[in-house]
């Protein structure tokens, strides 16, 4: 068992220590079409590790909360895209998306159990910074609505990635999961800083 925390503790790191992988904000590359919104969320190691820890939250909670947590991560992250593309300031916009990981990488550590509304609730709450961090991107034309879809389908694709990985690593033991939370949520310490 020692080998497989091994293995995932290294997968994570070499993930979290590659700083040219955190692009996905705003200013940063190229952001016309499906292609350029679908890869944008995929960028970004913030996000991606949001993304994914929604979904390992999902599958813990199990039930609905399957489908309801992730639903409510991208609905409302539509909403914040669409704040961030009319120009409305959002506060906090890269707080929010570290804190988005410390938190959910904490409560995947710890295995909190809460309520699917509330697990819904902060993935939503969080999912407007991750929104807005998108939606500040997008073109104002008429291909910021195809852009967004690309965005869109990709945040859900990390979700479903995250509901098959907590299924793995949750056939590994609690030990495991609370190991790659917890390495998840020290990564959100490492982009809260800027060390990451």
């Amino acid at each position: 068992m020692f080998s497989k925390i091994s293995r995932l503790s290294a997968a994570i790191a070499a993930c979290v220590l590659a700083p040219s992988l955190a692009f996905a904000h705003t200013g940063i590359g190229q952001t016309v079409g499906f292609v350029h919104g679908f890869t944008h969320p995929a960028l970004g190691v913030d996000h991606v590790l949001a993304m994914v820890l929604v979904g390992v939250l999902a599958w813990q909670l199990g039930g609905r909360a399957l489908w309801l947590v992730p639903t409510s991560f991208v609905s409302v992250m539509a909403v914040g895209g669409a704040l961030g593309m009319m120009g409305i300031s959002v506060p906090f916009v890269e707080a929010g998306i570290a804190f988005s990981v410390i938190i959910l990488g904490a409560v995947v550590a710890l295995g909190i159990r809460a309520p699917v509304a509330i697990a819904a609730g902060v993935a939503g709450l969080f999912a407007i910074f991750h929104g807005y961090a998108h939606g500040s991107e997008m073109p104002a034309a008429a291909g910021g609505i195809v852009y967004a879809a690309g965005f869109m389908l990709a945040t859900a694709a990390l979700h479903i990635a995250g509901i098959a990985l907590g299924y793995l690593i949750g056939k590994q033991g609690a030990i495991v999961m609370r190991s790659a939370g917890g390495i998840a949520a020290v990564a959100g310490v490492g982009l809260l800083t800027g060390l990451i």
